[in-house]
C-alpha cells in the first residue's frame, strides 16, 4: 500500500511540490510560533520567587540637587519606616522588580563562570518582598564591615557555578578582582514577571553612601489606600527640596510587564493563523478537483471491489505522505535549534513544539482531506464508468 501511494505521488510530482513547499513553510512557522508559546508558557508555571502584593515602589529624582543626598536618603527611610500602615521598607539599585531597567555581570569562581543578573539592596530586601531563604541568612547591616563584601545568590547561580557544592562561605569574583562572600542562597527571583526565565540572580548589600540608588519599595498594610500614598509623598517632597517622587504598585507594574510579553506572541498567533487558514482552504480546493479530475481511477476500484473505506484510505494516506516529506525535511531544520543551544533555550522547549507542530499539521491536513476522501468515495462505480 505504502509503495503503491510513494508512486501515485510520484507520478504527479509536479503538482504536489506545491504543496510539500506549502506544508514545510507551514510547519517552520508552527514551529517558531510554539516555540515561544512553550517557552512563556514553561516559564509561566515556574514560581516567581517573591511577594509583590501591597508592594509599591518609589522612584526619586534628585534632578539637580548633589549635596548630601546619602543624608536624605536615610531621613526618607527612617521616615517611611515609621509610619503604621508600612510593614517594611527596602532601599534598591535602578532595576527593582517589573521595571525596565536591568543590571548584570559576569561572575567567577575557579573555572566556572555565569552572567548574572545583579541587584544592590539592602538588608531589608528579603523582608520587604517575602524572599525565603534556602540556606545561610540574608546579610546584615554590621556585615559591611567584614573583609569581603556579603551577597545572597539564587539557586540558578548556585548549580551554574558550584553546581551540587556547598556555596555558603565561598568566594566568587569579578575579572579577577573584586570579591564577594556568599552567605545564603534563594530559590527563584524572577524580577521581570513570570515569563520571564529563571535566571542567576546575586544580591549585593547596598553601600548607604551610594547616591545614585534611590528606588525605595514599601510593603504596605493591606488595606492601605491613595490617602496614604497622597501623605507619603506629601512628607517625602517636604524633606526634599524640588526632588520628583513617582509611586507605582508592583501589582500594576506586573501587569504591564505581562502585556509587554503578551502583545507580540499575539501578533505571531494572528499571523500563523491567517497562514495556516489560507493553506487549508488551498490545500481543500486542490484536492476537490484533484479527485474531480480522478473520478474514473475512483470508478474503476470500486468496480474491483475496493470499500468506501479502502478510497477514503488511500486519499488520507496520500496527503500524510505528502505531510511526512514536507515535515521531514523540515525537521532538518528545526532539529539544529535544539542541537546548537540556539537562543540558550532549553532543548526541552524545541523538542516539545516540534512535537506540537508536527500533531497540529497532521490533524489540519487530515481535516482538509477528510471530506474530499468521503466524497469520492461514494462515486457509484457505475456513474464514473459511464462518465468515461
Amino acid at each position: 500500500m505504502l509503495r503503491h501511494l510513494f508512486k501515485l505521488i510520484w507520478n504527479k510530482k509536479g503538482a504536489h511540490s506545491l504543496l510539500i513547499i506549502e506544508i514545510w513553510a507551514s510547519f517552520l512557522v508552527l514551529f517558531g510560533v510554539l516555540t515561544l508559546m512553550v517557552f512563556n508558557i514553561s516559564n509561566y508555571m515556574q514560581p516567581i520567587g517573591f511577594e509583590y502584593k501591597n508592594v509599591w515602589t518609589l522612584d526619586l529624582n534628585n534632578n539637580q540637587d548633589t549635596t548630601e543626598v546619602a543624608e536624605k536618603m536615610q531621613r526618607i527611610m527612617d521616615r517611611i519606616r515609621s509610619y503604621p500602615e508600612v510593614e517594611s521598607a527596602s532601599r534598591m539599585s535602578s532595576n527593582s522588580p517589573f521595571s525596565a531597567s536591568q543590571m548584570s555581570e559576569r561572575f567567577e569562581y575557579k573555572k566556572a563562570g555565569t552572567q548574572t543578573d545583579k541587584y544592590i539592596v539592602d538588608e531589608d530586601f528579603s523582608k520587604t518582598l517575602n524572599l525565603p531563604l534556602l540556606s545561610g541568612r540574608w546579610y546584615q547591616r554590621q556585615d559591611w564591615v567584614a573583609k569581603f563584601i556579603p551577597v545572597v545568590i539564587n539557586k540558578k547561580m548556585q548549580t551554574e557555578l558550584f553546581g551540587e557544592e556547598n556555596p555558603i562561605g565561598k568566594l566568587i569574583k569579578i575579572d579577577d578582582k573584586l570579591s564577594y562572600k556568599i552567605v545564603g542562597v534563594v530559590d527563584k527571583f524572577k524580577a521581570k514577571g513570570e515569563f520571564m526565565s529563571d535566571n542567576s540572580a546575586i544580591f549585593i548589600m547596598l553601600d548607604k553612601t551610594r547616591q545614585w540608588d534611590k528606588n525605595i519599595l514599601v510593603n504596605t498594610k493591606p488595606g492601605t489606600d491613595a490617602n496614604f500614598e497622597a501623605k507619603l509623598v506629601k512628607d517625602i517632597a517636604g524633606m526634599t527640596k524640588d526632588w520628583g517622587i513617582e509611586v507605582s504598585y508592583l501589582t500594576e507594574s506586573r501587569k504591564t510587564r505581562h502585556n509587554l510579553t503578551l502583545v507580540p506572541v499575539m501578533i505571531f498567533l494572528i499571523i500563523s493563523g491567517f497562514l495556516l487558514t489560507n493553506v487549508a482552504l488551498g490545500l481543500f480546493g486542490i484536492l476537490n478537483l484533484s479527485i474531480a479530475k480522478r473520478r474514473n481511477e475512483i470508478g474503476l476500484r470500486r468496480a474491483m471491489g475496493a470499500t468506501e473505506g479502502n478510497v477514503t484510505t488511500q486519499f488520507l494516506g496520500e496527503i500524510w505522505v505528502l505531510a511526512t516529506l514536507s515535515m521531514v525535511v523540515g525537521l532538518l531544520f528545526a532539529i539544529q535549534f535544539p542541537l546548537m543551544n540556539v537562543f540558550n533555550i532549553e532543548s526541552r522547549i524545541y523538542i516539545l513544539a516540534i512535537l506540537a507542530a508536527i500533531l497540529i499539521i497532521f490533524l489540519i491536513v487530515t481535516l482538509c482531506a477528510w471530506y474530499p476522501s468521503r466524497q469520492a468515495s461514494r462515486i457509484h462505480p457505475a456513474v464514473a464508468l459511464h462518465e468515461e
